[in-house]
């Protein structure tokens, strides 16, 4: 087992707790973060891969997300091992198994990630209450299909626009991760003039410096194929997309997709991360040595859950999309003006500002009274 304590500080976790049921040969993980602002919102993530290190890590993120944008919940995270393209009634087993196993975890609530989406999430209500993101049919506000992160990606860059030395009509961007998150990005900045140079999925990537037609790629994405076989550009390596030289770089896919190994070979001048932990923090901390601006995760992609939370608390779709816009233009100023001011990292300055909003929640909760939250590991 993963040293898990190596992972805890003042903040949490409050919860790190294994699943398994050999029945169906259901493996995960789920870690409870920070309940202080209320019970916790998180991502089921799918994929042969995931660790509790990696679950632990993004549960953190959640919570920093959640806290920045002012929600009344706190960060968790799921992590379910499996193919997320095996057969759809062995996922439904697994998804339904994971439901019941932690069906008295009153302090997390189900959401989509990578590898699940609206209709597991159909699944996660037949089995218990506690989730959100379900399909219309159901009465949700399915935000993968409304592209909810990618919106609130959109407002991100027009904020970072006035700390950079160029416009965002005619700039040309990068999407690492051209999935539920990446390719709702591409269609909104394509709606202000940006151009599509590079895109990547899991099978590779497409490079076209002339600009990427946006809406024959997502057709061709919804047919079922990768974008490597697009005939409107040449296929790359998805390593490859690292290279290309663009003016914003969004990361939308794995944690740590860029690292103190590969950091120095992207050519650009703005990074908007879409996907949770993409960047290491020292390929951060270089970016910013370099000038490049980079705004970090748990501000820029907070769309996401800020739908979910909404829809959870009885919003319109309409809402949604006026909070997310609302919330994440704020939150992005105040970071990069903190980042600005102060010097720091925008990470730095993200951090602070959600953490302070923890811990002031975590002023009124009874376990104040100790130096730290008792937790279960």
């Amino acid at each position: 087992m993963e040293d898990v304590f190596s992972f805890t500080d003042e903040l949490g976790p409050t919860k790190v707790i294994h699943v398994y049921e050999p029945s169906v040969n259901l493996k995960a993980v789920l870690v409870v973060d920070n309940v202080a602002k209320g019970p916790s919102i998180g991502g089921v993530r799918m994929a042969e891969d995931v660790s509790t290190q990696e679950c632990m890590r993004l549960a953190r993120a959640m919570t920093f997300k959640n806290a920045a944008a002012g929600l009344p919940h706190g960060g968790g995270k799921a992590v379910l091992y499996g193919d997320p393209k095996m057969p759809k009634d062995e996922k439904q087993k697994l998804i339904r198994a994971m439901a019941q196993s932690l069906r008295h975890i009153e302090e997390y609530i189900f959401a989509p990630d990578m590898g699940t989406d609206e209709e597991c999430m159909a699944w996660v209500r037949d089995e218990i209450a506690r989730v959100v993101a379900l399909p219309r049919e159901l009465g949700g506000i399915p935000l993968d299909e409304i592209g909810a992160t990618g919106w609130g990606l959109s407002h991100v860059v027009d904020v970072a626009m006035r700390h950079c030395d160029f416009e965002l009509d005619g700039a040309r961007f990068v999407v690492q991760g051209f999935g539920a998150v990446g390719k709702h990005t591409a269609r909104f900045l394509t709606q202000k003039g940006a151009v599509l140079v590079a895109a990547a999925d899991s099978q590779g990537a497409i490079h076209n410096p002339d600009g990427i037609d946006v809406q024959a790629l997502l057709q061709w994405k919804e047919s079922g194929k990768g974008v490597t076989n697009f005939p409107d550009g040449e296929a790359i390596s998805s390593d490859a997309i690292i290279d290309v030289e663009c003016d914003i770089w969004i990361p939308a896919a794995r944690p740590d997709v860029v690292n103190e190994d590969n950091v120095h070979r992207l050519n650009t001048k703005l990074v908007v991360e879409g996907a949770n932990i993409p960047f290491t923090h020292t390929a951060e901390r270089y970016l910013h040595e370099q000038g490049v601006l980079c705004v970090p995760d748990f501000i820029a992609n907070a769309g996401g859950v800020i739908c979910a939370a909404m829809e959870y608390h009885g919003a319109s779709e309409s809402a949604a999309f006026q909070t997310i816009a609302d919330k994440v233009t704020r939150n992005t100023e105040l970071v990069l003006e903190a980042s600005k001011g102060k010097q720091i990292l925008p990470r730095q300055a993200a951090m602070e500002l959600a953490g302070e909003r923890v811990k002031k929640a975590m002023s009124f909760r009874r376990y104040s009274l100790f130096s730290t939250a008792p937790g279960s590991v």
